[in-house]
């Protein structure tokens, strides 16, 4: 069983840096799938942890579990009043705009459509001697994006919303892209990474910010389109 890089950890909270590809916990939709964060965590710490809130299968980084069940709901009520801020890198089709702001609502299951607002600023560009469909050549993005609302898979689906996909996402994301990448560089990953999480602490009430680092194999992406790993964000 795999060792989770735990990068917060007190009496009441601790966070880990979550793979790409791990789910957070048991699925009726992944039935294949015999190893969870949550089951993860639970034996390396040899006690009971609850979510406080979810990152989809394919994203990594920052993942925020509780010590308690009453942390759990407070921290649980903090995620649905939009009261934790939220960071994200991505690398995405195209060159993006310097700074941009997405308010696009989002439908839900029932077919409900619900506000969802996103902003970013672009952090790097690469254009690659690749040739794409018409294209000679193949143009990227490295993004910061913080979403300000939490709706389900809201950054893959505004960002295909505004013809700037992310790389790797099979849902929301560009085919052709998605296959060239897994063709020629072997990469199958969805570039999006959750890098930090801020907060105020349930219990002591201290102003917390949990960072956590690119995994290798978005820094491999990043290396062959000589773009530098960001400074930790601030």
């Amino acid at each position: 069983m795999p060792i989770l890089d735990i990068i917060y950890h007190d009496d009441y909270l601790v966070a880990i840096n979550k793979p790409h590809g791990l789910l957070v916990h048991r699925s009726s939709i992944a039935h294949d799938v015999t190893e969870f964060a949550l089951q993860i965590l639970r034996d390396q710490l040899n006690r009971h942890v609850f979510p406080a809130h979810r990152l989809d299968r394919k994203t990594g980084g920052v993942l925020l579990f509780a010590l308690d069940k009453e942390t759990e709901k407070l921290m649980q009520t903090q995620f649905m009043e939009n009261a934790v801020k939220k960071k994200y890198l991505a690398l995405v089709r195209g060159h993006t705009p310097d700074e941009q702001e997405i308010d696009y609502p989002l439908r839900k299951e029932n077919g409900t459509l619900q506000d969802a607002f996103t902003r970013y600023k672009t952090l790097a560009r690469a254009e690659l001697k690749v040739p794409l469909g018409n294209h000679p050549t193949s143009r990227y993005s490295l993004i910061e994006a913080q979403p300000e609302t939490g709706r389900m898979h809201q950054l893959r689906k505004h960002f295909s919303h505004i013809f700037h996909p992310i790389i790797g996402d099979r849902t929301h994301g560009c085919n052709k892209q998605n296959k060239l990448f897994k063709e020629r560089w072997g990469m199958e990953t969805m570039l999006l990474h959750a890098t930090q999480l801020s907060f105020t602490h349930p219990v002591t009430g201290e102003q917390l910010q949990i960072q956590a680092p690119l995994h290798e194999e978005f820094l491999r992406v990043m290396a062959f389109m000589s773009m530098s790993p960001p400074a930790p964000i601030s």
